[in-house]
Formats: structure tokens, C-alpha cells, sequence
């Protein structure tokens, strides 16, 4: 398993946020301490692991007590580097680029976004939420004078790599990517991928099994599409693949 520089797992470090979420509810209900039993039950997993994981925090709360929930709040704001402002910009704003850009949560949890930008001369200079939208070409240029630290990638699946080229290449290395695509960055760069397809596929999954819904079957006996359907010009089943992707995931951008 593959460690952070503080030591920290990565499985670990992907969970801090869940456990921050649930401690902020409590926080704001008034709950001063929690249980182990308590806090694994509303971040979903089981208390021997976050008994575990908030052992790297140097947190081992008091028998008979629990945990102060204030203090975890800190604890784990601080270890994940919300104690500070963060500059964020996003880029492609289309349907789902302008619904980040006015999404609350960012600036209550210490992100805030600073530089809109889109190719399309069309959007230039047009407001949303409160911050104008630059054109791609002043990516370079915004970025050394917002002192941009996370990008956030909302184009066409096209348009992403040559975008993520132009983000490392100008020094980003934190980049969060809702583009259907698997960016190529250099080691050191961070990208965490956001892909609504590949979880609403996952969700279908789930959805046809319960119940007992049966796989439809195809003429040899194997599951397929009702008629044993194809792809034109292709041995896939219709509508599987990448198609799927793209009619899943629409920023509203042209390529």
C-alpha cells in the first residue's frame, strides 16, 4: 500500500474526509464526543479500521469516553491541509463546469475558486457565479498571477490530455478530472478522477440484481441484449463501450 509522504496510507488519507463529514454533522448538533462505534457507523465503515486510521493522527480518544469531536474536526482539517485557503480553477464551463462553479461547498471547506476558463470565445468575459471566465489562452498567465494551486478538468473527453499537458507543464500538480478520459501526468502529479458513467454503471449493476432480475440472454445462452442485438460494424453488444461514456457525460462543451 502506497504511503504518503507523512506516512499516512492512502486508503487512509481517502477516508479522512468521510470521517471529517460525519464529525462536522455531530459538530453541529451539538455532540461533543463520539464513540469509536458511533463514528464508524455514520462514516460507514467499522470501528476497527478507524480506530486504526486515526492512530496515524496520534488520536486514540479516551476509554469509556470516546472521541472530542471538536478536536478530530481540527485534527483532521489540519492533516488534510484545510486549515488554509486554496485557489482553485476550473476548466470547461458548460452544463456541469457552471454547476461546480456554483456549487457552496467549496468555500466552507476552505477551497476557493478563483479563475473560471473555457475555449469558446463565446463564454469569455460572461459571469458565473460571481467570477469571470477567462478564455483557455490566459491559463498560463492566471496561474502564476492567482497562484492557482487544483485544477479542476470539466471538458470534452478530447480536450482533456492536451489540457492536463498545458496544467503540468505551467507547475500544477493537484488536478481533480470529471472528463471521461484516464489522464497520462508525470510522477508527482495528483489526479483524482471523478467519472459519473462508470458509477451509474456500477448503480445498474446493483439496481438488476436486486430482486432476482434476470441478465437478458442472447441465442447461444450467454447474456446479451434482447434479439442478440449488436453494434453495427462490431462484435459488442449495442450500446456497450464507449458510447456509453459519452452519452452518459455531457459538459454542454464543444469540442
Amino acid at each position: 500500500m502506497r504511503s504518503t509522504r507523512q506516512g499516512i496510507p492512502e486508503a487512509t488519507v481517502a477516508r479522512l474526509p468521510v470521517y471529517l463529514r460525519a464529525l462536522i454533522s455531530m459538530q453541529e448538533r451539538g455532540i461533543i464526543t463520539v464513540s469509536s462505534e458511533e463514528l464508524a457507523a455514520s462514516a460507514g465503515v467499522n470501528s476497527a479500521k478507524l480506530r486504526k486510521d486515526f492512530s496515524y493522527l496520534g488520536s486514540y480518544g479516551t476509554r469509556g469516553v470516546g472521541y472530542e469531536v471538536s478536536f478530530l474536526v481540527y485534527q483532521i482539517s489540519r492533516e488534510l491541509g484545510l486549515t488554509q485557503d486554496w485557489a482553485v480553477a476550473i476548466i470547461g464551463i458548460g452544463n456541469l463546469g457552471h454547476a461546480l462553479a456554483n456549487y457552496g461547498g467549496f468555500a466552507s471547506r476552505g477551497f476557493r475558486v478563483a479563475a473560471l476558463f473555457d475555449a469558446d470565445p463565446a463564454l469569455t468575459g460572461s459571469v458565473v457565479a460571481g467570477v469571470r471566465v477567462r478564455h483557455s489562452d490566459e491559463l498560463e498567465s492566471a496561474i502564476r498571477g492567482l497562484g492557482i494551486s487544483i485544477f479542476v478538468i470539466s471538458t470534452p473527453a478530447p480536450a482533456a490530455q492536451a489540457v492536463a499537458d498545458r496544467l503540468v507543464a505551467a507547475g500544477i500538480t493537484s488536478i481533480l478530472n470529471f472528463a471521461p478520459v484516464v489522464l497520462n501526468v508525470p510522477e508527482g502529479v495528483d489526479v483524482r478522477k471523478v467519472d459519473l458513467s462508470i458509477e451509474l454503471q456500477i448503480l445498474a449493476f446493483h439496481e438488476q440484481r436486486k430482486g432476482g432480475h434476470a441478465l437478458p440472454q442472447g441465442p447461444s445462452g450467454a447474456a446479451g441484449p434482447p434479439g442478440g442485438a449488436r453494434a453495427a460494424g462490431s462484435g459488442a453488444p449495442a450500446g456497450s463501450g464507449r458510447s456509453l461514456d459519452a452519452s452518459l457525460i455531457d459538459t454542454g462543451i464543444p469540442s
